[in-house]
Formats: C-alpha cells, sequence, structure tokens
C-alpha cells in the first residue's frame, strides 16, 4: 500500500512540475509576443506580394488586377546581361566577408584576450566599435575624401612622392579591396565583441591546465581557444549564409556613389533591384527578390546539414 502511495505521489509531483513549467513557458512567450507580432506584421503579412513576381504589374491595375505573366520576368532577368554580373559579385562578396570576418574577428579577440590592463582594454574596443555606429553615408564621404581623384588624401600623398594618383572612381579593379576593407573596418569591433565574450567564458583552469603541461602563447591559443570559439563560429557562419545572397545595400551604393563605370566589381542585387525599383520595374525585380530570398533559405538549410553531418552538436538545428 505504502508503494502504491508512494508511486501516486511521484506521479502527482511530476504532474504540478509540468504545470509549473508550462507557466514558465507562457510567461517567456508573453514576454516575445511584442517581437512575435512585429514580425508578422513587418515580415509575413506582406509575403502576398510575392505574387508580383509571377504578374505583368501595372500600376493603374495594382497587384490584383494586373495580368499574370507567369515565369516570364524570371526568364527576363536571367537571359539578360546583367543575371551574371550581379549574381558573380554578390555571392563573392558574400563568400569574401564571411571569410575576412570570422578571421578578423577571432584574431581581434584572441588580441584582446590577452590585454590585461582595463584602461587598454576599454579603450581599444571602443575605439574599434565606433566605426559600426556610422551610417554608409557618413563612411561613404569619408571615402571620397581619401579617393577623390583631383583632392584626394591618398592622390595627394601619391603626389608627393612624384607618382600619378588613379582615378579611383574610373577603374572597377581596385573596388573588391576597398569594398572588402570598408566592410571590415565598420564591422569587426562588434564581430570581435562576440568572440571576445565566447573566450571569457572559458573555464581559466583549462589554460592553467595547458600552460602546466608545457604549452606556450602560440599552443594555448590553437588547442583551447580556438576549439572553444568553434561552436559560436559555426552558429555565424549558418546565419551568414543566409545573407550570403544578400549584400549590404549601403556598402555597394553609397560606397562607389553608384558610378556606372564600377558597376562590373559594385553591382550586387540589391543595388539592381533598387535601380528597378527606381525605372518601375516592379515585376522584374520582385522576381529577383523572391530569388535571392529563395537562395538564402537554401543556403541556410544546406549549411546546417552540411555541419550536422560532421559535427551534430555545432549545428543550429
Amino acid at each position: 500500500m505504502s508503494k502504491e502511495l508512494a508511486a501516486e505521489n511521484r506521479v502527482r509531483g511530476q504532474k504540478r512540475k509540468k504545470r509549473h513549467a508550462g507557466r514558465e513557458h507562457w510567461e517567456l512567450l508573453i514576454l516575445a509576443l511584442p517581437a512575435l507580432i512585429y514580425y508578422f506584421i513587418m515580415n509575413y503579412i506582406p509575403m502576398f506580394g510575392i505574387i508580383i513576381a509571377f504578374k505583368d504589374y501595372k500600376y493603374n491595375k495594382g497587384i490584383f488586377g494586373s495580368d499574370w505573366s507567369g515565369f516570364e520576368n524570371f526568364r527576363f532577368f536571367f537571359e539578360s546581361q546583367d543575371a551574371w554580373r550581379i549574381t558573380r559579385n554578390t555571392v563573392g562578396y558574400g563568400v569574401l566577408f564571411i571569410i575576412t570576418g570570422v578571421i578578423c574577428g577571432v584574431a581581434i579577440a584572441l588580441m584582446l584576450f590577452e590585454i590585461r590592463k582595463k584602461l587598454a582594454l576599454k579603450t581599444y574596443q571602443t575605439l574599434m566599435i565606433l566605426p559600426n555606429f556610422l551610417s554608409w553615408v557618413i563612411v561613404s564621404y569619408i571615402t571620397y575624401i581619401l579617393l577623390n581623384p583631383d583632392l584626394g588624401v591618398i592622390n595627394q600623398i601619391l603626389g608627393m612622392f612624384g607618382i600619378s594618383g588613379p582615378d579611383w572612381y574610373s577603374d572597377p579593379k581596385y573596388w573588391p579591396y576597398i569594398l572588402t576593407y570598408s566592410q571590415i573596418w565598420k564591422t569587426v569591433g562588434m564581430n570581435s565583441i562576440m568572440y571576445y565574450a565566447a573566450l571569457m567564458a572559458v573555464d581559466d583552469s583549462l589554460f592553467e591546465a595547458a600552460s602546466l603541461d608545457g604549452a606556450n602563447k602560440w599552443q594555448q591559443i590553437w588547442n583551447v581557444s580556438i576549439p572553444s570559439l568553434l561552436p559560436l563560429v559555426t552558429i555565424l557562419i549558418i546565419n551568414n549564409m543566409g545573407s550570403i545572397f544578400r549584400g549590404d545595400f549601403g556598402l555597394f551604393y553609397q560606397i562607389p556613389r553608384d558610378v556606372g563605370a564600377l558597376y562590373p566589381a559594385t553591382d550586387i542585387i540589391d543595388t539592381y533591384v533598387y535601380r528597378g525599383l527606381r525605372t518601375g520595374d516592379v515585376g522584374i525585380t520582385s522576381a529577383v527578390g523572391f530569388f535571392q530570398s529563395f537562395v538564402g533559405l537554401f543556403m541556410v538549410v544546406a549549411t546546417n546539414a552540411v555541419i550536422r553531418k560532421i559535427a551534430p552538436e555545432n549545428a543550429m538545428f
């Protein structure tokens, strides 16, 4: 009889725990409700506009009154001369920014982790994070001050040595380097803070054990610090793969100043869509935007599937 009573009490205790856990979950859901409402209104309700990609959109007829065109908008884009150029640039810069962002962010975080003076650490962090809060418009003016063909700082310095500076805004070959440097300069500070926070969570006993085993600083970084960062690096790479087909519009539009001569190196899907909207090609630009979103979703799922095969503990889902 006592065993049956004890079993019944255990069952009641488990039910109480489940009810309590359910209440906790509802509280968390209520806290998340404003963000869920925002995303539903701003991201899900407008999804009906996807039908524009399959219509010959006319302003006087509206979205639902315009005639269906099937895949004509997609065919027109993929057969155009711009399709290969903007796809190559968008994907190429996306991969380049992910690689350089991870390498530079981790490298700076590792260097910051070795600084022991708090004043110096806070100073370096502040200086590196500051560019993140500057708009691309401001950064574009800074870039123009440096690269102006006639009065730019760089060409003025080159002129002091008798070197004729290039016309930066008419030669596309320089711009992969300029855009990459601008992206790193603006974002690496914030990226390094995330990696630095992950390093701060590493147990000090791991570094002490490595030191007792005779490991120098480089060996500690390679065998303790970097493996500790791998889960965070993996998650960020998966997230970034979703945007590999979506460039930063401010970077690619403001920094090159929308100069047509630079399109071979600076034109991406986002700037192409913007110019299309300005000229009224709503159907074609909607088709390009739909293609962009679909590829981004595919890249997230595919990247996560690959990582789940290699290291399941680091996968996002």
